[in-house]
């Protein structure tokens, strides 16, 4: 199936995430939500297809991932200076980022996850960086909610770990 398809039939649960996800990293007016489904639209475009929705589904949250970041490099070289800001980890299912360095910071981070682990990596970028709840990131990562849980406090734990400043 190409982006083309599947676009239309997960606009509306994308769409909520982006919003929910753009105001939680504090993109202001600048992203806006439409500007963070679309700008992941393009990137999935580029496709030559997927293997069914939760393909679709990892393929969009590392493409909101991508967009998130690209949003605040490009607003950190327009700063140019800013003390760092420690990314705070809660007990929650969201990680907080009180700005655009710490999001930089955690997208270094979790390339360095990748590097240890794919899937605990895969599970931030959907939780994270989708804000997909543990059925939705079950879902796309064809895994049992369960597992999602565990690997989702482990994940945790190991970026707490290493964002350590």
């Amino acid at each position: 199936m190409l982006a083309d398809q599947l676009m239309p039939v997960f606009y509306a649960d994308l769409k909520r995430l982006a919003h929910r996800e753009r105001s939680r990293v504090g993109a202001g007016e600048t992203l806006r939500t439409t500007a963070l489904v679309n700008e992941a639209y393009l990137k999935l475009r580029g496709a030559h297809g997927f293997a069914g929705d939760a393909h679709f589904l990892r393929a969009a949250a590392l493409a909101m991932r991508h967009a998130l970041v690209n949003y605040a490099v490009a607003r950190l070289s327009e700063k140019r200076g800013g003390g760092v800001v420690a990314l705070k980890l809660t007990d929650d299912r969201d990680l907080a980022t009180d700005d655009d360095q710490s999001i930089v910071a955690l997208n270094d981070a979790l390339a360095d996850l990748n590097q240890h682990s794919a899937r605990l990596a895969q599970v931030v970028e959907c939780r994270y960086f989708a804000g997909y709840s543990d059925v939705e990131t079950a879902r796309a990562l064809g895994l049992s909610e369960r597992t999602v849980r565990r690997d989702w406090i482990l994940a945790r734990a190991w970026l707490h770990r290493s964002l350590q400043v």
